[in-house]
């Protein structure tokens, strides 16, 4: 919700224009003269009111509802790209009110992608990254539009959308770019590890995998981030057929998620183990694998659901004999995908059923 740390006769009017007020009701509202709001709105930037009216300000934006937060924050926006100040032009970009808020919503951004609502996910980034350019911003706005810009990355990636001018790919390049120009080294990592994933997910599992090895050893990056470059190598490795090599270096990164506490890490390092298993032919490891992912890690959002269905699934059809429980299983991870919008998810598991029939097919001849 939108602050205001200095009222000029510019918030003052965009606050009227958001309570959809006139001039003389907005006055009244205020207990103050007519004359005074004219003031204002004739100088706009150009005059502050006193400390006390600053305060009554304060007290009826902070009464108003969620709706008029939000005309108030656009039409402030837009005001103030456009009046001039003393005889200059005001610099667009953010104001100080509007990094708070924005700050905010990429925390909203965060929750919403952990549970897949992708759509409020969308129109907050929207807001953000629609209404400045990147070029526009100082320091502190750069941040924001960089953290903003690799959000979107992983919404992207979420849905599916790899490659292409509206891709993961393109967002977490540009922002890596504005980290590289902020001279943030720890982020220009992580963006150079969301690379890696989605150039894995694109298919392209040696070029992953190595760039996985380089940054399982960057300094730059947490301790949890290394362990988890550890871990996708290990996917990399198994997803190209090498079980046995994958295998041991999934159990390094296990060792890792342990020595740090991160149980969700933990688990999904299980998952990728029991699937490694599996491509090895060893059933019984695999299904202990997944009995420890499932009772350890928590399944609360649809992509851990769909995940580890989905890795149940690949399991079960891979028996003869529990080949229709495993196609039901797929069946149940699809529409999770499907109903989420999980994009990548879902062609996965059209591709292990494309598998399934091919395999069934030729068994059948």
């Amino acid at each position: 919700m939108a602050t205001v740390h200095k009222w000029t006769g510019l918030e003052a009017k965009a606050l009227r224009l958001a309570l959809r007020l006139s001039v003389r009701a907005f006055a009244e509202r205020l207990g103050l003269a007519v004359a005074t709001v004219s003031k204002w709105e004739s100088k706009l930037a150009a005059t502050e009111p006193r400390p006390d009216t600053q305060a009554i300000l304060d007290t009826a934006l902070g009464r108003a509802d969620a709706a008029v937060h939000l005309r108030f924050e656009t039409l402030l926006s837009e005001m103030a790209g456009s009046v001039a100040t003393a005889g200059r032009r005001v610099t667009p970009g953010p104001r100080a009110w509007e990094y708070e808020s924005w700050a905010d919503d990429l925390d909203r951004v965060v929750v919403a992608l952990s549970r897949q609502d992708f759509a409020f996910a969308d129109s907050l980034l929207t807001r953000w990254l629609g209404r400045f350019k990147a070029h526009e911003l100082d320091e502190k706005g750069l941040y924001l539009f960089g953290r903003s810009s690799a959000l979107l990355g992983d919404l992207k990636r979420y849905q599916g959308t790899l490659v292409g001018p509206l891709s993961a790919q393109h967002s977490y390049v540009d922002a890596r770019a504005i980290f590289a120009q902020l001279d943030i080294p720890r982020r220009v990592a992580q963006l150079d590890l969301s690379l890696a994933v989605a150039t894995e997910m694109s298919g392209k599992l040696e070029s992953a995998a190595r760039a996985y090895q380089t940054l399982a050893s960057d300094d730059r990056l947490s301790a949890r981030d290394r362990a988890r470059a550890r871990l996708w190598v290990g996917t990399a490795l198994s997803k190209g057929g090498e079980h046995e090599y994958a295998t041991r270096v999934m159990r390094a990164a296990t060792r890792s998620f342990e020595e740090l506490g991160e149980p969700e890490d933990w688990s999904a390092a299980h998952q990728k183990f029991a699937l490694a298993r599996r491509g090895a032919g060893d059933l019984a490891a695999a299904y202990r694998y997944l009995d420890v992912a499932q009772t350890s890690g928590a399944l609360e959002s649809p992509m851990q659901r769909v995940q580890l269905t989905t890795a149940r699934a690949h399991v079960l059809r891979t028996d003869p004999a529990t080949r229709e429980d495993g196609l039901r299983l797929l069946d149940e991870a699809a529409r999770i995908a499907a109903r989420f919008g999980l994009g990548h998810q879902l062609r996965s598991i059209e591709a292990i059923r494309r598998t399934c029939e091919d395999a069934f097919t030729s068994t059948d001849h």
